[in-house]
């Protein structure tokens, strides 16, 4: 099945799978902690403003943010100025709406912290729940939050185990998990 990009949330870790037909030429780097989700040195150029952006950034040591675009951005400036998790999340998504691409592409994004959040925005929907255990939402087929396993709780071994999973056209994956009073992250690109 394929369920394009998807995040997994859960209330002290996440995760976070590039799965793509139309660019897979993708992998992501570490820019200091933020990790960044873009074109591989033997891609074609493009224009799509969709295949660059940060996918995990951490704030401070209160929170981790992951998502499939530029919405993580303001989710976590959001949280650095004081907002609470779940409006941070819903302000941003609604903001930014759903991709404006050919497939109208939802927007999916999460937080972890004291209260874990996970949320979407679609053409049809805004939907920000809070997070008890680990959850999936997904931009195709996946596209309502759901229960699901998460079993690692090495940051580099949950991306593993998100690329690993028995879903169509992995490219790269991300994660984080709260490590006391820190975050850690790791990444996979498959290799």
């Amino acid at each position: 099945m394929y369920v394009g990009r998807f995040i997994v949330v859960a209330p002290d870790r996440a995760a976070y799978r590039v799965s793509s037909r139309s660019f897979p030429n993708r992998r992501i780097v570490d820019r200091d902690g933020t990790l960044t989700v873009g074109p591989t040195e033997d891609a074609p150029e493009t224009d799509n403003p969709y295949i660059s952006y940060n996918c995990l950034r951490t704030v401070g040591d209160d929170y981790a943010v992951v998502g499939n675009g530029t919405q993580v951005d303001p989710i976590a400036e959001k949280l650095s100025l004081g907002y609470p998790p779940r409006d941070a999340l819903a302000e941003s998504l609604l903001a930014l709406d759903y991709e404006k691409d050919d497939y109208d592409t939802p927007r999916i994004a999460g937080v972890v912290g004291d209260e874990s959040y996970i949320g979407t925005v679609r053409r049809d929907a805004l939907i920000v729940e809070a997070v008890e255990e680990p959850t999936l939402v997904a931009t195709y087929e996946k596209s309502e939050p759901e229960p699901t396993s998460l079993g690692a709780d090495d940051p580099s071994e949950l991306a593993a185990e998100l690329y690993d999973r028995d879903l169509e056209h992995p490219v790269c994956a991300a994660g984080v998990v709260a490590d006391g009073d820190s975050f850690e992250v790791g990444y996979y690109n498959g290799e």
